[in-house]
């Protein structure tokens, strides 16, 4: 599905990138699930396969995991029924995915029993919504992208985790909106991590992402940032593979520093734009450039000695 261009792609998250968010946001046995823009269930999945591989697992840990874990929701019909199918495949004899317009929901109405533990989710960007599903959102929008982030932010419990793919423009896009939105992050959650994704991560959705991991409850200190560097051209041929993201996995347990990941602190962000745009500062060495004048000086130097061959090459003629 992820070669399927336009129609299987919009579903398809490379599932290295999907199993290394899972490891980053660890969901336990117990916790509940949630991806309100589930596609083909690759996140519940994987989150799965993750909790299932727990050694010591009780049988009724595994009951937990059967019937009070999961929760998805997806509007297209044929990803619904892929996303119920692939959950089967995975041992889910029953789904918990609805097939819905998660958007259509009122913010407001989201009560205490209505939250989940954990968010895994690459919501839709690119998309419209029309005027009465923007009613239902505090920071109004059409970008869906920016409207799923609202869900989430809103369903997830005091503390729960969240790993969410969205548009690197996201950061730095200076719209009300956008500037809201990364305020609202900010002050309810702490965005402890941001992995920004090469070019080609997402075959044929032909945009740079990053993905967003917080936690809800305390303000945002401090952001460690991670710029994924596989040291290739992304393609269908050279697709994103886990040792790509081992180091990332690794380095993020103690946020680590490196010449691919730095910190901020959030307090030096400017607070009439908020922006967050991904600039490392390990970026390698400066390059030093030579002034014009040196230059020229060169080029001149290089014509009077090819002048002075020429002329002796004549000479012997």
């Amino acid at each position: 599905m992820g070669n399927a261009g336009r129609n299987g792609g919009e579903y398809y998250t490379p599932r290295p990138l999907i199993r290394a968010m899972v490891q980053v946001v660890a969901p336990e046995v117990g916790e509940r699930v949630y991806d309100g823009a589930c596609g083909s269930a690759g996140f519940l999945c994987e989150a799965l396969d993750f909790m299932q591989s727990r050694p010591g697992l009780t049988t009724a840990q595994l009951k937990t995991l059967q019937e009070r874990t999961f929760y998805g929701k997806e509007k297209k019909s044929l990803a619904y029924v892929i996303a119920i199918m692939n959950m089967i495949l995975h041992g889910i004899d029953a789904p918990n995915i609805i097939h819905t317009n998660t958007l259509t929901e009122n913010l407001a109405d989201i009560q205490e029993k209505d939250r989940y533990d954990v968010v895994l989710a690459n919501p839709p960007f690119g998309g419209k919504e029309r005027k009465e599903v923007q009613q239902n959102f505090p920071i109004r929008t059409g970008e869906t992208a920016f409207l799923f982030l609202q869900h989430f932010i809103k369903i997830l419990r005091a503390g729960g985790r969240a790993g969410v793919v969205i548009k690197n423009t996201f950061l730095s896009n200076s719209d009300n909106a956008s500037v809201s939105l990364r305020k609202l992050l900010l002050e309810s959650s702490n965005l402890h991590t941001v992995l920004d994704c090469p070019s080609g991560t997402f075959q044929g959705a032909g945009v740079k992402t990053v993905v967003l991991f917080f936690e809800k409850g305390a303000p945002t200190r401090t952001v460690w940032y991670y710029q994924l560097d596989p040291g290739r051209t992304m393609g269908k041929t050279t697709p994103l593979n886990d040792a790509d993201l081992a180091e990332f996995v690794a380095l993020q347990k103690d946020f680590a520093d490196s010449p691919k990941s730095w910190s901020l602190d959030v307090a030096t962000v400017d607070t009439a734009t908020y922006d967050l745009s991904v600039k490392n500062p390990n970026g390698g060495e400066t390059v030093a450039h030579r002034s014009p004048r040196d230059i020229l000086d060169e080029i001149a130097a290089l014509d009077a000695e090819s002048a002075a061959v020429l002329a002796e090459i004549r000479g012997l003629l």
